[in-house]
């Protein structure tokens, strides 16, 4: 089924399922009120009509444009249809009994908000926050049927970026102004290579929030929300987790005692390394060895001594080899291919596609070498977050179908 019918459909029936909701809630309310009065019904029915029809075409609309994958946007979807279907359908009915639409009956329409329509609005509020979104993701989400649209959560850089923490490196200075117009070159160069790109919400107060791909770790249908291994770090997770979930993902959890970042986490195939260092336990391990279990991967520790993370000191190319700057990584045996690169920035790669991946600018002789393996690259400027041990694979957590 093509993508722009199957969102189609979903919307349809999303739209169908929280105007019926609506509509028979707020019959059943002044039924209830009525003692079940059937002349009481059949006005109520008549009365809330247009408004449950108008409803329709606000769900579908919201849903069609996407408003319901994440929960904050649904709920707004709700919120407008809630306030603005019944508002019509009062003043419709107004006007079909004889009423004359004059600026006198503006305060007795927006009351009944508070009275009459109250169930409306606040059915319409719950209903598309949970209902609304369980239903499009199913039909339209990655969880529903299959598709072919790529995710990338992004999380935009808190102001106080400068602050975060450092561990293997000294403090450098950071231009956030420069570090603000690198990043969204970063997301736009995901748009441009098929990642259709998911903000999470920004943390103001969080300075270490936008390297994202710590706080969740996604494979296949299942986000396995970290527990940071620094304090700092760990209010990270709930804005991470609301966006996994409105993805329509799976979701499992680090608890603690044990502690994960996603750096530490490097998907090749099957295997799943994870190191074994400074911000991740061997408890942490222990769970996601779990959680994995009976999913076909195969959970592997490494150690890690020299950098932040994993994936400070390897990454993997498409066909599967790992790449990595021989001097910050502890034992290279322990993969089964290993491609010593001439640069530490050059040690990190994005894949976008089985013939293309991202790199960062600072890493030329090692872009050089990868593409003369055949592969095209992609490069983009992050030096800002270079100076807080960021690299290419810190900004993005991809999601594929």
């Amino acid at each position: 089924m093509l993508p722009i019918v199957r969102r189609l459909i979903a919307s349809l029936v999303t739209a169908a399922a929280l105007a019926l909701t609506v509509h028979l809630a707020s019959l059943f309310a002044f039924s209830i009120a009525n003692s079940f009065a059937p002349e009481s019904l059949g006005q109520m029915n008549s009365y809330f009509l247009p408004a449950s029809l108008l409803a329709f075409v606000i769900y579908f609309l919201f849903a069609l444009v996407g408003a319901l994958r994440l929960w904050y946007t649904a709920l707004a979807s709700g919120v407008v249809a809630g306030v603005v279907a019944p508002l019509v359908g009062s003043l419709v009915g107004a006007v079909a009994a004889g009423a004359t639409i004059t600026a006198d009956i503006a305060a007795p329409l927006v009351g009944t908000l508070l009275t009459v329509n109250l169930v409306f609005l606040v059915t319409s509020v719950v209903a598309t926050a949970t209902l609304g979104r369980r239903v499009w993701a199913a039909l339209e989400g990655p969880t529903g049927s299959p598709r072919t649209e790529r995710f990338a959560l992004v999380r935009p850089p808190s102001p106080n970026l400068a602050d975060g923490v450092v561990t293997h490196i000294d403090r450098a200075a950071i231009d956030t102004d420069l570090a603000d117009s690198q990043w969204d070159d970063y997301v736009a160069a995901l748009a441009d290579n098929g990642f259709t790109t998911v903000e999470v919400d920004a943390a103001p107060d969080l300075a270490d929030s936008v390297f994202v791909e710590d706080a969740v770790v996604v494979f296949d249908g299942l986000a396995v929300i970290a527990n940071p291994g620094h304090e700092s770090r760990r209010g990270e997770i709930v804005a991470a987790e609301a966006s996994v979930t409105a993805l329509g993902l799976d979701i499992a959890r680090i608890e603690a005692p044990g502690t994960l970042d996603g750096g530490d986490v490097l998907k090749v195939g099957p295997t799943v390394y994870v190191g074994r260092g400074g911000r991740t336990n061997a408890e942490g391990i222990r769970q996601l060895r779990a959680i994995l279990s009976g999913r076909g991967y195969t959970v592997v520790a490494v150690p890690v001594s020299k950098v932040l993370h994993l994936k400070s000191a390897v990454t993997a190319l498409p066909d599967g080899t790992v790449i990595g700057y021989p001097p910050l990584v502890d034992d290279p045996a322990v993969f089964d291919r290993f491609l010593a690169m001439p640069e530490e920035a050059g040690a990190h790669v994005v894949v976008l596609a089985d013939d293309t991946v991202l790199m960062a600018a600072s890493a030329p002789q090692s872009a050089a070498l990868v593409e003369s393996l055949g592969y095209r690259v992609v490069v983009v400027d992050i030096s800002e977050f270079e100076k807080l041990e960021g690299c290419v694979t810190c900004l993005s957590v991809r999601v594929r179908p």
